[in-house]
């Protein structure tokens, strides 16, 4: 599938859930790996917000590209922020998402506020 760059310039990302290791196999515990560096996968939650609308998104990150000093709650960066369309068959099912995944996250500030007084 192609993956899809994601523009972020004008979006907030506030982080909603904390860095937690990617399970590959949830009946062996498995740890995700990134297929050409073996390092361990993350997962982090997010909401994107741009031109007015939000979105809960969850995004896959190597685990050397989480930063120090991220806060629930606190605007974040996602350099690298790409979406693949999947689909695929689970239980007789027919499922399909995107999936978000990022080079690294980062602290980030608030955008400044635009039409404000001062």
């Amino acid at each position: 599938m192609r993956t899809i760059r994601v523009e972020t310039s004008a979006a907030t990302i506030l982080l909603t859930e904390a860095p937690e290791p990617k399970v590959r196999d949830r009946q062996t515990g498995e740890i995700a790996k990134d297929a050409n560096s073996g390092e361990a996968l993350m997962t982090i939650g997010v909401v994107y917000i741009e031109d007015g609308e939000s979105s809960l998104i969850k995004v896959t990150v190597p685990e050397g590209g989480i930063s120090e000093g991220l806060a629930l709650g606190a605007p974040v960066s996602l350099p690298g922020l790409v979406a693949r369309p999947w689909e695929s068959v689970f239980n007789g099912q027919q499922r399909h998402g995107i999936a978000y995944r990022a080079a690294a996250v980062t602290p980030a500030v608030f955008p400044a506020a635009t039409g404000a007084a001062a």
